[in-house]
Parts: C-alpha cells; structure tokens; sequence
C-alpha cells in the first residue's frame, strides 16, 4: 500500500482537474503549496464534500449519498464504508492538528497528521510515515496563506510545493457533507478511548443526515454535531469482545435530548467542558467475529428535526 499522503495526493490532483465541475477554487501561493477552497470563499458542493471526505480518509473509504427522512422532510444523507479503520478513520479522517498562526485558526485533518504522529492513536496503531507530500484539510472560516503553509511544511519535512490544504468552513454545504460522513470515525474514536485496540476493527460503516447549512460557524458546529450525536448509525466489525461496547453511542439521546446548541451555549462554547461521551455516534451495531452481536444506542429524529428547524 501506498503512503497515505501519496494516495490523498492522487485524489487532490483529481479534484484539482475537475475544479470547475465540483465548483472548487484552487490558490498557489508564494512557495507553491496549493490552497483547495472547498467551502470557504465558495459555497461548497455536495459531490465537493464527498471527495474531500474521501481526500480526508486517503482514499481508503467509500463515500456515497442517499435520501432518507428526518421529520417527514426528505433529506441528503452520506454513508462512508473502510475496511481499513485504524488507517483511514484515526491516522488520516480524525481533526486532530489544532492549527494556529496570528489571527489563523483551523482543525486539520488528513493525512498529514502521520507525518507528525504526536497523537495517541499513532502510537496505539504502530503507525507513521515519511512523505514527499502532505495532505492537511482546514475546518476554518479563512483561508490559510503563506505563513500557514510553511508552518505545515516544517512540522510536516515536506516542502512547500508538496503541501495541499484543501479548505472548507462548517457553515457551507461542503462542511455538512465532509460533518456526516464522520459517524464511523467517530464509533472507532469512542471505542478507542474505551481502551479498545483499534486495529481489532475490521471494517466499518456508517451514515448519518447532511445538516442544512447555517448562517454561522457556531451554528453549523451545533447542528452537524447533532446529525451525529442524533442521527448517525454505524456498523462495525471487529475481531474481539469488549465488556464497554455500550458505552460507543453519544450520551446526547439519552442526557439531553435537546437541540446541542444549547448545551454549547451553557458552556459558553468551551468544548473542553463538555463530556467527551457527548462527540459520539447516536445508534452503533457491533458484531463479534464468531461472537455475539451489540446494537447500543438509538436516534432520534425528534430532536434533529428541531434542530434543523423542520
């Protein structure tokens, strides 16, 4: 198998050479990195989205929409299907580089991640790579520029012309997309921080409603948390029994049961306050090779609906 930035980079020359048609802006700046906006200065697209998800998990998942139901409203939903977990959805999908630079912000995800490896989950999968390219998507309401790049570039040992940030804001039709087709990362995170091996995952699917797209960041960031925390379903499975598998699903469905933004609000948006229980998959299937299986969790399109103000 390739690197998994060699195998991102092959998906971002594609969306590079069909730009126009999946309503992509692309920037070379001063040192040649190339700046994808998927959703910043541009609206973002859903076929854009898909493609980021698959940029995002390095070309080891497959991503695809369907039409569902949330509130008798007919609803894009997208599924994203990995028989390489541990690889596709914790070394490469997670957001787990927190970017900093002057007034900059952004959650990065990809590839690039293994380049750095700092992360535990590298070093409970055994996993990191050297590279000649790197591939960090930005959740962020900006685009990065030339002090971004270089800041990739040299935590990375990639030089510049090799970094691509494709970018995109949570508050555009590219976030909702790129948010849903997080469900399945987000059971292999959970079981993870449970003391799981993640490696012990064999495959693993999951799908979850496209929030309609809001006016703002904070809005976004609450309504495509409940896609997840409300909507999502997953199925994995894994090779080993755990005596914690109901503890995957978000807390939300059962604690709260009410729209996320205010519980964000009461927090006043400090993420760190709240319970890492809440950042999980609402209904998780769990088969046990040669075992038994686990259905934990439930959905509820009775909040979701409030939500998304259906």
């Amino acid at each position: 198998m390739d690197s998994l930035n060699r195998m991102a980079t092959e998906l971002v020359d594609e969306a590079i050479d069909f730009a126009d048609e999946l309503t992509i802006d692309v920037h070379a700046l001063e040192g040649d990195a190339a700046v994808l906006d998927f959703g910043v200065e541009v609206p973002g697209a859903v076929e854009a989205g898909m493609l980021l998800a698959e940029i995002q998990t390095a070309g080891l998942a497959t991503v695809q929409s369907t039409m569902d139901t949330v509130g008798g409203a007919p609803l894009n939903h997208v599924e994203l299907s990995t028989d390489h977990p541990a690889l596709a959805l914790l070394c490469s999908q997670k957001g787990g580089w927190e970017l900093a630079v002057d007034d900059f912000e952004a959650l990065g995800s990809g590839p690039a991640r293994a380049l750095v490896a700092e992360e535990e989950a590298f070093q409970r999968i055994g996993y990191r790579e050297d590279a000649d390219f790197a591939v960090l998507a930005l959740e962020t309401d900006k685009l990065p520029d030339e002090d971004v790049a270089s800041q990739v570039a040299e935590r990375t040992g990639v030089p510049e012309t090799g970094v691509f940030l494709p970018s995109f804001a949570t508050a555009s039709v590219t976030g909702s997309v790129v948010a849903a087709a997080r469900a399945a990362e987000l059971a292999v995170f959970r079981l993870a921080e449970l003391g799981f091996d993640p490696v012990s995952v064999l495959s693993a699917t999951g799908r979850a409603p496209v929030a309609p797209v809001a006016g703002d960041e904070a809005t976004a960031m609450a309504r495509t948390t409940d896609a997840l925390a409300y909507g999502s379903e997953v199925h994995l499975t894994v090779d080993e029994s755990f005596d914690r598998f109901d503890e995957v699903p978000s807390v939300a469905a059962r604690e709260y049961g009410e729209p996320l933004e205010g519980v964000f609000e009461d927090v006043d948006w400090d993420f760190a306050e709240l319970p890492v229980e809440l950042f999980g998959p609402a209904a998780v299937t769990i088969d046990v090779v040669g075992g038994d299986t686990h259905v934990v969790g439930e959905t509820s399109k009775r909040v979701l609906a409030e939500s998304f103000g259906l």
